[in-house]
């Protein structure tokens, strides 16, 4: 079903919570339609904040024309996922509740949504240098393996598992939020749109022409600042 064709997003989660959870405390509408990035198979994303609930769940579903992903807190739960989001580095539900736009509103949420915009502003909790060391050498051997094979079926895996490391590398290291699928580019596109657009061209270059320099030197570059490959002298306690 095209967007065109469906019930409006706002409308749609209005009726959902008349319907779902009338007695709830509040409720927003987050993700990909309320940033103007809805595609032809978005989903609503709903956050349902009700005091009665014993234990926070995820529900997913189908109403008004549009799969439904909905997550229901009490005033409580959704604080252990914040915590949970920033030790992940990946800030699901903060972001959510950010900027979600109200469908039902109470007293506390201004309350709730500020704290979550806080959250998403101081970032997750930054490496030691334990932790950056370690990475590093991680990467070393996926950036070696990927050097030296031979076998097309094998780099294409291993030059996967390379651009999610070296995406996490350069966010991390930065204190900036880490990503998953799509959300790899996002996050390293909101921390800097030069370095992404090289990063994409060199892995787009290698999966198009199996010309592996260019990652290889994006790799160098960015462990370079912190000592750059590491191998000898590893070693974990």
């Amino acid at each position: 079903m095209n967007l065109k064709d469906k019930l409006n997003p706002l409308g749609a989660a209005k009726l959902f919570i008349e319907d779902r959870f009338p007695a709830c405390d509040a409720a927003l509408l987050a993700g990909s339609v309320t940033r103007g990035e809805a595609t032809s198979t978005s989903d609503l994303d709903i956050v349902v904040f009700d005091h009665l609930v014993p234990s926070a769940y995820r529900e997913s579903l189908t109403a008004y024309g549009w799969p439904i992903e909905v997550f229901v807190h009490n005033l409580q739960s959704y604080k252990y996922f914040f915590d949970s989001d920033v030790k992940r580095a990946r800030p699901s539900l903060p972001r959510m509740v950010a900027e979600g736009i109200p469908v039902k509103k109470n007293t506390l949420l201004p309350t709730i949504q500020a704290e979550a915009a806080r959250t998403i502003e101081y970032g997750p909790v930054e490496w030691t240098t334990k932790e950056v060391d370690m990475k590093r050498y991680f990467i070393t051997d996926i950036l070696d393996d990927f050097i030296g094979s031979e076998n097309r079926a094998e780099e294409l895996f291993i030059a996967n598992a390379l651009a999610e490391s070296l995406h996490e590398f350069v966010l991390r290291t930065n204190k900036r939020w880490i990503g998953k699928s799509k959300w790899m580019i996002r996050e390293l596109n909101n921390f800097d749109p030069f370095f992404t657009n090289r990063f994409v061209d060199a892995f787009d270059n290698y999966y198009r022409t199996g010309e592996k320099s260019l990652i290889i030197d994006l790799a160098d570059s960015v462990l370079e600042p912190f000592g750059g490959k590491f191998f000898e002298g590893f070693s974990i306690k």
